[in-house]
């Protein structure tokens, strides 16, 4: 069955709401509608581009002008991940909602391969495919929850030290992650499967995904609801789908990183916190996170400075982001 191209005012359900949330990423936007509609659909599709204020490109009227399937809504300003995918999720009328990042590549059937594997499994709130890279490699899209051993190896010092230490396995569920579905803690919100039911019973004032979150953490925190409300999480690697991480936020790296981190410990502060011994670990929580922080700023200048002259630009991007 085609996808569907539903009439705004149309109040009529859809089987699948494939809510794009886009800034700045025309050309990968432009790829992964393509990779959509070039497709044939067992179920009911349709789509929803949200638009957060692009500035630096037409991705807006690219779609309006090339993309008629699509229902294209477009924000006063940058509201955020999440800000801007409740607005793609009021608009929606699936049983299902997938929210998907503009830079993917979606594969033969990987939609209807998630339909089915939720239709056969009602505990299931939430559900993600295979991601790869362009070069075919494995994305760690499934994981577990993250600990303090995580927080002290993943991406750290300790981390490059001791590549294989435990706790950054466990972490990315190295040992689960195989050919067969398998339960997870989180899923990564590039390509996020949620049963509208679940996500009616998680939505409070801060909205089915939480608007107090501008970017990052978004996905552990809606999955970490999705649990205490006892739904499951599932990884589905049947369904497969390449994901080039980072198309839209390589436009403000220094803004990310800020924001990354302060998510961090927004999250660790509204979960953590609550439970035993979670205030006494604070003080530690906070310099690990701000520790963290450091080094990846770090990191970013000195790639810029090894940049020379076209470093002096980017240094300038940074500042102003």
């Amino acid at each position: 069955m085609p996808l569907l191209v539903p009439p705004v005012a149309d109040s009529q359900p859809v089987d699948l709401s494939v809510v794009i949330l886009n800034w700045n990423a025309r050309d990968y936007l432009v790829a992964a509608l393509n990779s959509i509609i070039e497709q044939e659909w067992r179920h009911d599709i349709e789509l929803i581009v949200v638009d957060n204020f692009s500035q630096l490109d037409d991705s807006a009227e690219t779609v309006r002008r090339d993309f008629p399937q699509a229902h294209l809504i477009v924000t006063e300003k940058n509201l955020g991940f999440a800000a801007g995918n409740n607005i793609g999720l009021k608009a929606a009328r699936g049983r299902y909602i997938l929210f998907l990042n503009p830079d993917t590549l979606v594969h033969d059937g990987a939609f209807d391969i998630l339909l089915d594997w939720m239709d056969s499994h009602p505990q299931a709130g939430a559900s993600g495919p295979k991601m790869t890279y362009p070069d075919g490699q494995l994305q760690a899209s499934s994981r577990s929850f993250p600990s303090f051993g995580a927080g002290l190896f993943r991406n750290t010092i300790l981390g490059r030290l001791w590549p294989g230490n435990p706790w950054s396995r466990s972490y990315l569920m190295e040992e689960a992650r195989n050919d067969e579905p398998s339960q997870a803690d989180w899923l990564s919100g590039s390509a996020l499967l949620v049963r509208r039911e679940a996500l009616e019973q998680i939505t409070d004032v801060n909205g089915a995904w939480d608007e107090k979150y501008f970017m990052y953490c978004e996905d552990v925190d809606i999955c970490w609801r999705l649990k205490a409300t006892g739904w499951e999480r599932w990884y589905v690697p049947a369904a497969h789908i390449t994901h080039r991480i980072g198309a839209s936020s390589d436009w403000a790296q220094g803004a990310m990183i800020r924001q990354h981190h302060g998510s961090m410990l927004r999250f660790y502060f509204k979960n953590y916190a609550k439970s035993p011994g979670g205030m006494l670990m604070a003080p530690l929580a906070v310099a690990g996170i701000g520790a963290r922080a450091g080094a990846a700023v770090g990191k970013l200048w000195w790639r810029y400075f090894r940049a020379g002259t076209a470093g002096i630009m980017l240094r300038r991007k940074m500042r102003n982001s």
